[in-house]
């Protein structure tokens, strides 16, 4: 019996499952973001828009959108050997917000997409994640022909507090949409911190 060589293999890693929703106005990206990152076949659930949603769909700004979200959108990124995101899109127009509060369930934090071309569309998935007390950060999507505001230009027509991220990306670039999943992380894990630091006392 040869000795010196253990026969035990190293345990598998078992990683962590994080859940992060990806918020924000009506065509403003968030099935693209999905999709750039997940490893898996993204799971969608998009409908052709028609006539009938034509006088609630706000198509200024997006005139050339043919579908639409109408529950979720679902992938999954390994940040990590150890680290593994869910990633759910929300749906963006007022009338499936109903589907939000099922979708938040669990959730560590969001991204909130934004367009500067229609910075209002975004408002009421701040405003949601503040009420509720998930952290966020405000993620820029920089479209063609969109005008290059500053960040703090941006910061202060979302009136954001201090301490939440605010990232300029492309939805359609994996690198950029890892780095933007990276940040949600981290603030929402520095956040979790700082709440448990007084309990430790």
């Amino acid at each position: 019996m040869a000795f010196g060589r253990s026969s035990r293999r190293t345990a598998p890693i078992e990683p962590v499952t994080l859940k992060i929703l990806v918020a924000g106005g009506f065509g403003v990206g968030k099935t693209t973001l999905v999709g750039a990152v997940s490893e898996i076949r993204p799971l969608r659930t998009e409908e052709s828009l028609t006539e009938a949603g034509a006088a609630v769909d706000d198509l200024s700004g997006v005139e050339s959108k043919t579908t639409t979200t109408v529950a979720m959108d679902f992938g999954r990124i390994t940040l990590r050997e150890d680290l593994v995101l869910y990633l759910f899109g929300t749906p963006g127009q007022d009338r499936f917000w109903f589907l939000w509060d099922e979708l938040a369930q669990g959730a560590l934090g969001a991204v909130v997409l934004a367009d500067t071309r229609r910075l209002s569309d975004c408002f009421a998935a701040v405003d949601y994640f503040e009420r509720r007390g998930i952290p966020f950060a405000v993620a820029v999507n920089r479209f063609e022909g969109a005008e290059p505001f500053p960040p703090e230009t941006v910061r202060g027509a979302l009136d954001l507090d201090p301490e939440v991220p605010l990232l300029m990306g492309d939805a359609r670039d994996r690198e950029s949409v890892k780095g933007i999943l990276v940040s949600v992380v981290e603030h929402a894990l520095a956040r979790v911190d700082r709440q448990r630091e007084p309990a430790a006392r």
